[in-house]
Parts: structure tokens; C-alpha cells; sequence
């Protein structure tokens, strides 16, 4: 940016009155309160759930009551539980968790979560999410290290030079990658490692941090939104269903195409009016903090031999991480220890003693210690809900408005339920095994396929997961020191674009299967 334009830039910035929006941590306890409030007046029940026990070879049945049952692992059994899913979906555990049984909704007393509730509910919270937290631990502890000598800093230089004139690449590059991850295999939390990088890159590049935060964070979710092969999504919901999840596969590779054309246009449009005019960026008031902490590369030392190799190391870590989670099963444990060994040898490589190791490691993680806190509080919010027994209600609810309607009408409904439901159950394999069952046999009713609802519930679970503060956007933008308010007003236009997309796919496939 040439000097002119950097003192118009700061003036505007100084003279723009600062706008009061709670943050990550006030939003959610704000929602925390409304969640427990609600326990209070909502219907509360319960489906029976039955889950496979491998030790005993046994399906456990679970009353609303909490009384259990049990019977024997068969295709009978499953049968007569009106399931639909296959045995040896069971047997080889791609359903391992509890499935919800259809027409055993019961309601029962109501478990409204008070004071105690809501102040122990961050707590347990953060119990839950532990191997999360740990992670943005360590990639903090990574990124500080790479800090320490300036290197980060002195690559960023280097790579500015190299993509000058063609930033816009990096946008439809990071967007088709991070889509790709999602639709096979549901690439989301993964991605907290990836924005340390991707937000100086693009910032540098003249963008503002948003358009790194879109390119990652809402390319995955159009990824999982169009679920392909993702097991976490559409295989296990099919499975629930009874379907083969092949089923309904062109209809997602060609959403999944077109979303993601859509999305990427959105963000090239933005990313050309701020990189013009950077005056016009949604964020302007966090530029200077968001340049101080990722992108600063005054002073920095010229790139040298050992730099360069462990810059080379430090990206490569994530290339051996997305092997791992596709093709050895690896989750958070996994990640971490990978991260923190490469951090280790990447202290040595950059010739660093055992004390600058450990001082660089610990301030880098020290810095994430608010990111990590705000997973924990998400979680809150799901397991007061959990907890005061309002999302089995809700969704027994949500199935009498769909009885007797005409295709079309069903599978916007359809959608429109899912993403309430979303909200509700954040868990894209949790609200599968529990509304799938219910939801499934609905379709049989009105004359749809059931692959129908699948594509229903990941349209609508994949728009929730857009915006919702109980997901991980407010973690994402805690990371980067990002207003909730602002991340809105740039994704609401998208969000509606979106949506009618959504609505105009699922009336295709319904007007198909009739």
C-alpha cells in the first residue's frame, strides 16, 4: 500500500466512531441465559434411544424414563425397533451412537436448568472440549515459536512479491480446497489451524481479514453443506435412513459446484471492493490490531537457510495432518502431538537454545487462551439444552407439520426444520442419528425418496452452521479479533443467495422423484 494512501486509510479509521458490540464470550452467555430460560416454559420429552454395546454384543434400549432394556444384536431386533439402518452398520460401528427409535416419544417432567446449571454449564463446557482447546494450544505454541525469530514474518515478504498482481488466485485456490475438505470429509474444527497462515497471506495481499476468514471457514461449510462422501454427514444419515448414501449423489456434486462457484464469486466481490477502496472494509476499526498481531513485517530479518526449511516444515505439518484425518482415522490427539513435535524440531532447526523453545511455545499459546475458552462456552449452550430435555421435543413437534403435505412443500419444510433444529444440535452426526429415524419415514408418506430429507438435512444443518454462534464461527472470530455484528453484515446477503439456492435444489430433486 503506497504512503498516501496509508495516511487517507488511518484518518478514516481514527475519524469511524468505534461501534460497542458484546463479544464472543458476552453473545454466548447471553444465549446461555435464553437457552436455560427456555427450559422453563418448553415441552420437554424424550425418544427411547438404543445404542449397539460391542462388549456384550447387545443392543442397549433406553427408556425416556431412563430404564434399560436390552435384546439381542439382530436384524430382527432392529425390525421390530422400527430402524431401518442395516446390522452390520452396527457390527462394524459406522453408527455408534445412540439412535433415536420412532413412536416412543414420551413426554416427561421438565428439567429446567437454573443458576447452578448455567454457571457449572461453562465449566463442563470446557471439560468436554478439552481436546479442542489443547490443540488451539499448540498451534498457538507453534505459530509463537515461528514468531520468535521473525520468520513468519521475513516468508510473508517474500510471498507478497511472488503472488503481487495475482492475490486473487490465493481466494479461488484456499476456497476450492477448504470445499473439497468439507464434502469428503467434513473438514470444520481442522480448519482452526489454518487461519494463522491464510489471514496474513491475504492480508498482506491487501484484502482484509474477512475475506481469509469466508475463504476458509465458509468454503468448508459449502463443502459440508454439500456433503458428497463426508461419513460424519451424509453416510451417517443415510445409514440412519436406510439408504445407500450414493443415493442422491449428482444432485450434491452438482449443488456442491455451483455452491461453491457462488461463494468464491461473493468473496472475489468483496475482496476487489476493499482491496480498491480499503476504507470500505467491514472491519476497518481492527486493522491495526489485526496487522500488529499477524502481519507485521517491518523490520523483518531477510529470509535465511534455516528459515526457509522450517517454513517448509511448518506447512508441510499440514499437509501430514489432512493425511492423517483422511486416511489413519487421526482426530484431535492425533493433531496435537503431530503439532507439537513438528514445533519442537522446528525450534531446533531454527537453532534455537531449550529455553528460547520453551519461551516461544508458551508465549504462542498464552494468546490463544481466549479462542479455547470460547469452544467451551459454545458447548455450554448445548448441554443446558441437552440437559432441560428441549431438542427431543422440539423435534417430535417439528414432525406433526409436515403430515399430509404435497412433495414440494415437504421437503421446504423439511429444510426449514433442519435448520432450526441445527441450531439446537450442533453436531452434524448427533442431529443424524437422532432426527433421521423420525424424519426418514415421513418422506415414505408423501411419496419422496428418502435420500430427500437426507439432502434436506444437510442443506439445512449446513446453512445454520453458517451463522450460528453456538458453532465455530465465534471461535474463528475470536481468533482473529473479529466482531460478530461485522462477520453478519457480511454474510446475510450470502446466507439469503444461499438459502434460495438451497430451496431451488430441493424442488428440483422433489419434482424428480415425482
Amino acid at each position: 500500500m503506497d504512503e498516501k494512501k496509508s495516511k487517507e486509510l488511518d484518518a478514516v479509521t481514527k475519524g469511524k466512531k468505534k461501534r460497542s458490540f458484546p463479544s464472543a464470550y458476552s453473545v454466548l452467555f447471553i444465549i446461555l441465559i435464553l437457552a436455560a430460560a427456555v427450559t422453563y416454559f418448553s415441552e420437554t420429552g424424550a425418544y427411547s434411544k438404543m445404542v449397539y454395546n460391542v462388549d456384550a454384543d447387545l443392543f442397549e434400549v433406553t427408556a425416556p424414563d431412563g430404564s434399560v432394556s436390552e435384546m439381542p444384536a439382530t436384524q430382527e431386533s432392529l425390525d421390530e425397533l422400527n430402524i431401518s439402518a442395516d446390522l452390520e452398520l452396527f457390527l462394524d460401528e459406522s453408527i455408534y451412537k445412540p439412535v433415536a427409535i420412532p413412536e416412543t416419544y414420551e413426554e416427561i417432567e421438565s428439567n429446567p436448568q437454573g443458576l447452578t446449571e448455567i454457571i457449572m454449564a461453562p465449566i463442563n463446557g470446557v471439560y468436554e472440549t478439552i481436546d479442542i482447546a489443547l490443540f488451539i494450544f499448540i498451534i498457538g505454541g507453534m505459530i509463537g515459536l515461528i514468531n520468535y525469530t521473525g520468520t513468519f514474518a521475513a516468508g510473508l515478504g517474500s510471498l507478497s512479491k511472488v503472488t503481487k498482481g495475482k492475490e486473487y488466485l490465493l481466494i479461488i485456490l484456499v476456497t476450492f480446497l477448504v470445499a473439497l475438505g468439507g464434502t469428503t470429509f467434513g473438514m470444520c474444527e481442522e480448519t482452526i489451524a489454518f487461519y494463522p497462515v491464510i489471514i496474513p497471506i491475504f492480508v498482506i495481499a491487501g484484502y482484509d481479514a474477512l475475506v481469509g476468514i469466508a475463504a476458509v471457514y465458509i468454503g468448508s461449510q459449502i463443502g459440508c453443506m454439500a456433503s458428497t462422501v463426508n461419513p460424519f454427514s451424509v453416510v451417517i444419515a443415510s445409514n440412519a435412513a436406510g439408504v445407500n448414501f450414493m443415493e442422491g449423489f449428482g444432485l450434491r456434486v452438482v449443488a456442491l459446484i455451483i455452491g461453491t462457484i457462488i461463494v468464491t464469486l461473493y468473496i472475489l466481490r468483496y475482496a476487489k471492493k476493499v482491496k480498491a477502496n480499503p476504507s470500505s472494509s467491514y472491519i476497518l476499526e481492527s486493522k491495526e490490531y489485526i496487522e500488529n498481531k499477524f502481519c507485521s513485517t517491518e523490520d523483518a530479518p531477510q529470509l535465511t537457510g534455516r528459515g526457509k526449511i522450517a517454513l517448509l516444515q511448518f506447512f508441510g505439518t499440514f499437509v501430514v495432518m489432512i493425511y492423517g484425518v483422511t486416511k489413519l482415522d487421526w482426530w484431535f490427539g492425533e493433531m496435537g502431538a503431530l503439532f507439537l513435535v513438528s514445533a519442537i524440531i522446528m525450534g531446533i532447526v531454527l537453532g534455537l537454545s531449550e529455553r528460547e523453545i520453551v519461551n516461544g511455545f508458551i508465549n504462542g499459546a498464552s494468546e490463544m487462551m481466549g479462542v479455547a475458552l470460547v469452544v467451551g462456552v459454545a458447548r455450554a449452550v448445548n448441554l443446558i439444552l441437552d440437559a432441560g430435555l428441549v431438542s427431543d421435543a422440539l423435534l417430535h413437534t417439528m414432525t406433526g407439520w409436515v403430515v399430509g403435505m404435497s412433495p414440494s412443500v415437504f421437503i421446504i419444510l423439511m429444510f426449514l426444520i433442519f435448520i432450526i433444529l441445527g441450531f439446537f444440535i450442533n453436531s452434524t452426526s448427533g442431529l443424524a442419528v437422532l432426527s433421521i429415524p423420525i424424519m426418514a419415514p415421513l418422506a415414505d408418506a408423501v411419496g419422496m425418496p428418502r435420500e430427500a430429507v437426507i439432502t434436506a438435512y444437510l442443506f439445512g444443518q449446513g446453512m445454520m452452521s453458517f451463522i450460528t454462534p453456538t458453532g465455530l464461527i465465534l471461535v474463528v472470530l475470536e481468533l482473529v479479533h473479529v466482531n460478530y455484528d461485522k462477520y453478519l453484515k457480511f454474510m446475510m446477503p450470502l446466507f439469503g443467495i444461499l438459502s434460495v439456492f438451497a430451496i431451488i435444489m430441493l424442488l428440483i430433486e422433489a419434482q424428480i422423484a415425482v
